[in-house]
């Protein structure tokens, strides 16, 4: 049975469903890259500590940081992160999307009758979302990296001169196993947004076709790919600053719990939701396009 629908079909065989995934992902990811890089440089924007002179935060908005960067650094740095961001995608949202139907299903039963249950469907989201981060957190790592490197003074080398030598570096210069910086947060961040989006989007979706008026199509497929977005940056966010902070910031924090109490004695619990609006323009639009190209990719392989 796919994803919400009412009656069930033969399953895609999971080369096509990781493919459509793996595509789909990466589509969105091209699309909404500058509302994450602003969400990156918003999350890492600390607060000035006691004793320490007040300066202006330099980002102020989803909009205006992308501004900054665009007036600052060139419009074609909004995408910095790109190429490590489709690494992520093909590896990440291949397997966590490709395998959700497969695990969900394995989790409810070949004797279940009826919609699949919801808990079953929170259970194959932080499962598939796990194991999918556990393979593709190097890519995520590099990433941040990319994205958090702002304007430089004149004569200041960049740390990296694209994805592939950030790689190279920090297995250089820091060890193979830091290329899995951040693991924690990062794997407790993707399962419970994977569960949160994927989950919802199965849910909104199964509830929205038991509706008169509504079809399989586009608007009901938009509506769940906001749905799924917002329930995603609601639950997601205090993770996702603290993985965004660990990544960005090479040796500052000790670990997760370290980071969380430094955050929120630093800079207040608002900072958990630092960047709260470009995060949900970013999930909630890259679910709608990523849902929406998924579909229609799963109809293809399905013709063939």
């Amino acid at each position: 049975m796919t994803m919400g629908d009412a009656k069930p079909k033969a399953p895609l065989p999971f080369y096509a469903t990781f493919a459509a995934s793996a595509f789909s992902a990466c589509w969105a990811e091209t699309c909404t890259i500058p509302l994450d890089t602003a969400k990156v440089r918003l999350q890492l924007q600390g607060k000035a500590l006691a004793g320490e002179a007040y300066v202006a935060p330099k980002y102020k908005g989803m909009f205006g940081t992308m501004a900054t960067i665009a007036r600052e650094e060139g419009a074609a740095s909004l995408w910095k992160g790109i190429i490590p961001g489709l690494h992520r995608q093909c590896l990440f949202g291949g397997l966590r999307i490709g395998l959700y139907e497969p695990v969900r299903d394995l989790y409810i039963g070949k004797d279940h009758v009826g919609d699949p249950p919801l808990l079953k469907k929170i259970a194959a989201g932080l499962t598939t979302g796990a194991l999918g981060i556990c393979v593709a957190s190097p890519t995520d790592l590099v990433k941040v990296r990319l994205q958090s490197e702002g304007k430089l003074a004149p004569g200041v080398p960049r740390r990296y001169s694209g994805a592939m030598n950030a790689y190279s570096t920090i297995v250089k210069q820091e060890g193979f196993t830091k290329l899995w910086t951040g693991l924690g947060p990062n794997v407790a961040r993707n399962a419970i947004i994977n569960a949160a989006e994927l989950a919802s989007y199965d849910q909104v979706k199964q509830t929205l076709l038991k509706l008169p008026g509504f079809t399989d199509n586009v608007v009901t497929h938009i509506l769940s790919g906001l749905g799924a977005g917002f329930i995603a940056v609601c639950v997601g966010s205090p993770v996702d600053v603290v993985k965004s902070r660990m990544m960005g910031g090479q040796g500052v924090y000790k670990g997760t719990i370290d980071c969380f109490v430094q955050t929120f004695k630093n800079d207040g619990p608002g900072a958990f939701y630092k960047g709260f609006l470009p995060n949900f323009g970013r999930l909630g639009s890259w679910n709608v396009i990523m849902f929406l190209t998924l579909e229609q990719a799963k109809k293809a392989f399905t013709k063939e």
